[in-house]
Order: structure tokens, then C-alpha cells, then sequence
């Protein structure tokens, strides 16, 4: 009998819930195919028409949810934010999708986001990748005709997300605030190599701390809500 598309769908959908539930119950090491495959109520070798990996799975899961949050704040955009402001919101709003799945993604992205794997267009870490800067490059451009970013300064920003992302997922700081701050400190470290002020709100080290410290406060303030 020929499995239709919505089958296929329902199936997809169902490893990835499936999966989601042993990795935050049994860790991402003691959860294997054969039980992400019985859980799911598939045979083991039939799990393998879907997700090559474990690895895939969670890929597949995050890029879900990152891909919801991108869409929440390019549905907010428009409403005066600084480039910095702007980052600021896409990438927490990300990591506030993640959140749920927060126990295991230590473990899965030093896979997902491994140098090998990142050479090889369209697989795993790469199209997470893609797909977040390719967010980025648009909060960027809707800030300044800068033209396509470098790929240098795409690498130093991508270098400061993974940062960022590795501390978020083992910070156990009351709501987070040690990545907060983290963050806050990195976007201006990547705000600060496009040499672009921001309408008066960026002006790296020329700005008042006093101002400084205020803007910090009512991001980390709407971060929290």
C-alpha cells in the first residue's frame, strides 16, 4: 500500500515528539534509535526512512522552532529597534523556543554544529546555520545599505552566536541573566565591526555608560517577561 504524503507527515512528527520526550526522560545518551523507533510505534529500520541520526532528529527540531521564533520577530519588526535591539530579540527569541529542549542540546549540538558536518552544504548544522544568518543578514540590511556582510564578519558573528548558545544551555543563573548579560556584550562586539552607528542609540565606545546601562536593563527587563 502506497504511504501518502500526509502519512509521511504524521510519521515525521511523531519520531520528533517521540524523541523530544526520551532525551529530556532517559538523556540523550542512554536514548537509542530502536527506542525513539518503539516509542514511535515504527519499526527500527523504518525510522532510518526519515532522520539518518539522532542527530537529525533534534536538527530537525530546533529548525522547527528557530524558524517560528524568526518568524515572530520579523512580525515585530518595524517598531524602532537599533540593529542591536533587533538581534538581541531574534536571538533570544530563539533560544526562548529552545528552551523546553534545553537538557539535551549540549550534548546533540556538538554534533550538529561539528566543522566536518558544517562543510558539507545542506546537512545537519549547516542549514541551521543558513537559515539564522540568512535572519540576521535581513535584520542587518533593514538597518543600513551595507550590502552583503563579509564573510569574515559573518564568521566572527557566527562564532559569538555558538558562544552565546553553548553558555545558554548550561547557565543555571536565576532567568538566565549571566546569558543575558553574555549576549548583550557579544551583539556589541559584532555591532561594533560593521563600523555602523545606530541612529544615535550605537556608538560603541562613545556612548555613556549611564545610557548604557539603562538599555541593558529594558532588554534583559522584556527578555524576562
Amino acid at each position: 500500500m502506497r504511504i501518502t504524503a500526509e502519512a509521511k507527515a504524521e510519521t515525521r512528527d511523531r519520531i520528533i515528539e517521540a524523541a523530544a520526550k526520551l532525551f529530556a526522560t532517559d538523556g540523550w545518551d542512554n536514548t537509542t534509535t530502536r527506542a525513539i523507533a518503539t516509542a514511535s510505534g515504527i519499526a527500527a529500520g523504518t525510522l532510518f526512512n526519515y532522520f539518518e541520526s539522532k542527530e537529525a532528529i533534534v536538527a530537525a527540531l530546533m529548525s522547527e522552532s528557530l524558524e517560528e521564533a524568526q518568524e515572530e520577530v520579523r512580525k515585530r519588526r518595524g517598531r524602532g529597534e537599533s540593529l542591536e535591539e533587533e538581534l538581541f530579540s531574534l536571538i533570544w527569541a530563539e533560544l526562548r523556543s529552545l528552551k523546553r529542549y534545553r537538557k539535551f542540546l549540549t550534548a546533540a549540538a556538538e554534533t550538529i554544529f561539528s566543522p566536518v558536518r558544517q562543510a558539507v552544504p545542506g546537512t545537519l548544522g549547516e542549514s541551521l546555520r543558513v537559515n539564522h544568518l540568512r535572519a540576521v543578514e535581513e535584520i542587518v540590511a533593514a538597518h543600513g545599505p551595507l550590502g552583503p556582510l563579509p564573510a569574515l564578519t559573518m564568521q566572527l558573528y557566527w562564532t559569538l552566536y555558538l558562544g552565546v548558545f553553548a553558555y545558554w544551555a548550561a547557565d543555571e543563573s536565576a532567568k538566565q541573566e549571566d546569558t543575558l548579560a553574555l549576549l548583550d556584550h557579544a551583539l556589541k562586539l559584532f555591532v561594533a565591526s560593521l563600523n555602523q552607528p545606530e541612529k544615535g542609540e550605537i556608538r560603541n565606545a562613545r556612548q555613556p555608560q549611564r545610557s548604557h546601562r539603562r538599555a541593558t536593563a529594558g532588554r534583559r527587563r522584556r527578555a524576562s517577561k
